[in-house]
């Protein structure tokens, strides 16, 4: 068993995931989250939000907060271009879209390919990692969306 923060993932249980880029970094979350994926489009500047939180959206007449995933996780923000994506993400029940660089997979891996998060390398943007899944081509941090959102506030306000 592998401890992801909620709930212990068996080593024998396959994951569904979905890879993005922030930076030249990959990370990945799992795909049961995932509403959609948009293309980029600008979200409306709302005042006082957390630095993180770069506006709302209108998605088929609801309004979601738009989130910069890279400035949530220490990165630097991410400057979204015409390549740039808004994961749409649900989580603990409210809906939100992740600005991401791109995304690169949707992949289905073995639970035990994810090693756990080396403890020299646990700053406060990786306390939201649940591992690190070894690839060929590098290496896929694994984000518990869950975890980097528990303190969210109804209705649709992301708490700091």
């Amino acid at each position: 068993m592998i401890s992801s923060g909620y709930s212990a993932i068996d080593a024998g249980e396959m994951l569904e995931i979905i890879a993005f880029r922030l930076h030249d970094q990959k990370f990945c979350v799992r795909t049961k989250t995932i509403r959609e994926i948009r293309g980029w489009g600008p979200a409306t500047p709302i005042p006082h939000v957390p630095a993180d939180v770069v506006g709302v959206m209108n998605l088929r007449g609801t309004v979601i907060p738009i989130v910069d995933l890279a400035n949530k996780l220490g990165m630097k923000s991410t400057e979204a271009n015409e390549r740039s994506a808004i994961v749409v993400a649900e989580v603990n029940g409210v809906a939100m879209g992740l600005i991401v660089d791109g995304v690169s997979d949707i992949l289905t891996i073995e639970a035990s390919l994810l090693q756990p998060v080396p403890e020299v390398s646990i700053s406060s943007g990786m306390r939201y990692a649940d591992g690190i899944i070894a690839q060929p081509t590098g290496m896929i941090c694994f984000l518990n969306l869950e975890r980097m959102f528990e303190k969210i506030e109804a209705p649709g306000l992301l708490a700091a």
